[in-house]
């Protein structure tokens, strides 16, 4: 990149700068740090150090808030079916057990097939196009969902909102991975995704404060619940086109020497992500599809999100089993959800301080097993309420570090960007098991679920967390003892960096 380029002002909207084939950002790496003007050039340590923590909050400030919210939005329209079954959703549509697992399970089939093909979309658009236009998309399925009037409405309903709703995980996972060094990444994830646990807690809330719209308009209060929090996704997405900004090198908030401390911050992190990878190829495909790692890291994933999607969909349920009435049941939800929250951000902060992201997962996966097996095990209510609060403690600070732990070690943009993309479909299409294994005729037990959940908890997120960490140190020693030096003999700047996380220098995350 010529420096010429860095300090030209940012690109109007509707324009590609010079030298770009697309709108996604440009990373260059550790070698190519030189050609990028130092804006802080002759300042002492202390006045740089002073001059990034300054970016690096108005980084935040500007992108993690309103992200979050926007998955908040996405995580509580996917999920707040559940709630609107405790209101008598299924009575009302006349829909037998399997015909209501169905609704469920469709979301996650749409959801699944085109969540790979999001991230490409992304970059060859704009985030400041796509994300908005998606969030006002799914804001309308989520709304006609209160409209329906038979079963065949609601599947209908539920396949468009997968549909519409699957840029956007992958999308801003991607998206969060293009601003940060690796070791600033998972607390920022983190915080991104405890939206989802918040999505829970403010669900059952929001469900309960909604539920009592019974009669207005004609319309019972299920149907209260979709309409209300459809139309807010429309206005939150609409406000999108202004509140999500594009790539770090087009970035409208950023002035033109913080575009360049932005570029340099991750050139020296090693990120190699774009510099010259601006042409899509079908060899970025294969490069993800032949590494191990995408497919331990998608077997980690489904061991997580198989178990959030069960957890999330069915803990009203779960509670109101216990005997207690449906809008208590909506309420005692929230503080499950809340203490996952907090978890999830601690987490992550820890995940980073330490570079261990592994063990996070290895250590929170132990919460989540004891707390399914208390669920397996105990006939009394209380209990049975503590395992919940263990078992969303022990799943959703998994799905966090697992994007970042994964987002650490895959290097190159297209390869980053569809490593995740298959991984988070694959975990998703996990929810069509999911959909399925709380019937009502396990009731109140639900011994089915609980053992399908800890199985997922005890094999894929537990065993492929610690397969990976294994795998991941032994090649961090080869490369260490010189052992993988001989993939850089003879090759230039160019040639290395299209080695990306192959290159002999580049250490893995643990």
């Amino acid at each position: 990149m010529d420096t010429k380029e860095m300090g030209a002002q940012p690109p109007a909207p509707d324009e590609k700068p010079p030298g770009f084939h697309d709108a996604e950002i440009s990373k260059p790496t550790a070698e190519h740090l030189h050609e990028i003007d130092d804006p802080d050039a002759g300042l002492s340590e202390a006045e740089k150090a002073t001059i990034d923590r300054r970016l690096l909050r108005k980084l935040d400030l500007r992108l993690i808030p309103w992200l979050s919210l926007l998955y908040l939005a996405s995580f509580l329209d996917r999920t707040n079916i559940g709630n609107a079954k405790l209101d008598g959703l299924q009575q009302a549509l006349n829909m037998s057990n399997a015909q209501y697992n169905a609704s469920l399970t469709v979301f996650f089939v749409s959801y699944s097939v085109f969540e790979p093909l999001t991230n490409v979309l992304l970059k060859r658009t704009r985030p400041s196009l796509f994300i908005p236009t998606i969030i006002v998309l799914w804001g309308i399925c989520m709304t006609t969902m209160g409209l329906v009037h038979n079963y065949g409405g609601l599947i209908t309903a539920r396949w468009f909102l997968g549909l519409a709703e699957a840029g956007l995980f992958p999308g801003i996972s991607y998206y969060l991975s293009c601003w940060y060094r690796r070791s600033e990444f998972g607390i920022r994830m983190a915080i991104f995704f405890s939206a989802a646990a918040l999505a829970g807690s403010f669900g059952g809330l929001l469900a309960a404060a909604i539920a009592k719209m019974d009669g207005v308009g004609g319309k019972q209060g299920w149907a209260w619940i979709f309409i209300l929090e459809g139309l807010a996704t429309v206005v939150i997405g609409v406000l999108s086109y202004w509140l999500v900004y594009d790539f770090p090198d087009r970035a409208a908030f950023l002035s033109e020497d913080e575009r360049k401390r932005v570029l340099r911050r991750l050139a020296a992190d090693k990120q190699a992500s774009g510099l010259r990878e601006h042409e899509f190829k079908t060899a970025y495909i294969w490069a993800s599809v032949k590494d191990s790692k995408t497919w331990l890291g998608c077997v980690i994933y489904m061991g997580a999100d198989g178990a959030l999607y069960a957890f999330s969909l069915f803990v009203p349920t779960i509670i109101n089993q216990l005997g207690y009435s449906s809008t208590r049941a909506q309420l005692l939800s929230v503080p499950p959800y809340a203490c996952a929250a907090i978890l999830t951000v601690s987490i992550g902060y820890l995940a980073d301080r330490t570079r261990q992201r592994g063990l996070c997962n290895i250590f929170v996966s132990l919460i989540g097993i004891a707390g399914f097996c208390m669920l397996l095990g105990s006939k009394t209510a209380g209990v049975q309420y503590a395992g919940v609060f263990l078992g969303a403690m022990g799943i959703y600070p998994c799905i966090a570090n697992t994007i970042s732990w994964v987002s650490n070690n895959v290097e190159g943009v297209y390869k980053r960007g569809i490593t995740l993309g298959l991984m988070i479909g694959w975990g998703n299409l996990n929810g069509i098991v999911s959909s399925n294994i709380y019937r009502s005729e396990d009731a109140p037990r639900f011994y089915p679920g609980h053992g399908v959940v800890l199985g997922y908890l005890v094999v894929f997120l537990f065993g492929g967390s610690v397969t990976q960490y294994i795998l991941l140190r032994k090649e961090n020693r080869r490369r260490l003892r010189g052992e993988r030096d001989h993939r850089s003999e003879g090759l230039g700047s160019e040639e290395l960096e299209v080695l990306g996380d192959k290159r002999p220098d580049f250490i893995y995350t643990l």
